[in-house]
């Protein structure tokens, strides 16, 4: 045997013990909620064991569906809307904390907590800031004297969906920050010590070497944040369980109310593949992009 072809074949063994468990974790869990979804199967049909198959009639009556073309809509907005504040609020955080100055990292640091918490912490403290009575927000604004009576955040749909995107954004301005930050770091100060040789100002510094040079953290930090976003699922679970009236269910949330409150297994499933086929999407859109960066 050849020693190319020998080392291959071990490259491949080393490979194989990740591949067959990214196989059975993954790929078995994902086949199997693509069966459930062209089937008919509900909690009548699941017990009696006479589900058959319905072809792609879970996914017409999906999108004929009022309440799932509004959840549809919900998941947009969240996503958008947390896309738009974390990494706008995230890139300044960057920015100031790219600078020298004394406790800069000890700062930083404390800024990254909110990071580490886990989600369904943040869901819990979010819905005791926005509570109606103890509040610290109600408290906080009374106080300022811009409200006159305590706001009902979590029982009104614009209010709560503003307020369930005001905690992802809590979570999602940290890792935005940080993942800025790395690329903003990588940097040579000998580049904007030429640009200032020759004359440019910091709005020119900015927009003709920043910018350009931190676009790969950019499109990285988007790209997740959409994916990490757009499949949120805690959040909402814990703090305002989708409502009020599914004003802040997403289809995270959904999928899950279908097949577990519900009972219908089926169109669970096929609300699941909507939602994995927008991130299947947008990940072959990164991944082109990442080839392009490096062509």
């Amino acid at each position: 045997m050849k020693i190319a072809t020998k080392k291959k074949l071990e490259g491949y063994l080393f490979v194989l013990p990740g591949f067959l468990y990214i196989l059975l974790i993954l790929g078995y869990p994902l086949i199997y909620n693509i069966v459930l979804a062209l089937r008919n199967v509900n909690v009548k049909t699941f017990a009696a064991h006479t589900d058959v198959f319905v072809g792609i009639q879970n996914f017409k009556v999906l999108f004929a569906d009022p309440t799932f073309r509004k959840i549809f809509g919900n998941t947009l907005v969240f996503t958008f809307g947390c896309l738009f504040f974390q990494f706008t609020i995230g890139f300044i955080f960057a920015l100031f904390f790219s600078q020298k100055f004394t406790l800069s990292g000890p700062i930083r640091g404390l800024v990254l907590v909110a990071y580490m918490m886990p989600m369904s912490v943040t869901a819990l403290l979010g819905k005791n800031m926005f509570d109606v009575s103890s509040g610290v927000f109600n408290d906080l604004l009374m106080k300022l004297h811009l409200i006159q009576s305590p706001v009902e955040w979590l029982l009104k749909g614009n209010t709560a969906m503003a307020a369930v995107i005001f905690m992802n954004c809590w979570v999602g301005i940290p890792f935005n920050m940080l993942l800025l930050t790395s690329g903003l770091t990588g940097i040579s100060q000998d580049i904007y010590e030429s640009a200032e040789v020759d004359g440019a100002n910091k709005i020119q510094k900015f927009l003709h070497i920043t910018l350009p040079l931190v676009r790969p953290a950019i499109v990285a930090v988007l790209m997740l944040g959409f994916i990490y976003t757009f499949k949120a699922f805690d959040l909402q679970f814990v703090m305002t369980s989708g409502g009020p009236l599914n004003a802040t269910d997403v289809l995270g949330t959904y999928s899950y109310q279908l097949s577990f409150t519900q009972y219908e297994f089926s169109k669970g499933s096929a609300s699941a593949i909507v939602l994995f086929c927008c991130l299947f999407i947008v990940g072959l859109f990164y991944l082109r992009m990442i080839a392009k960066e490096d062509d």
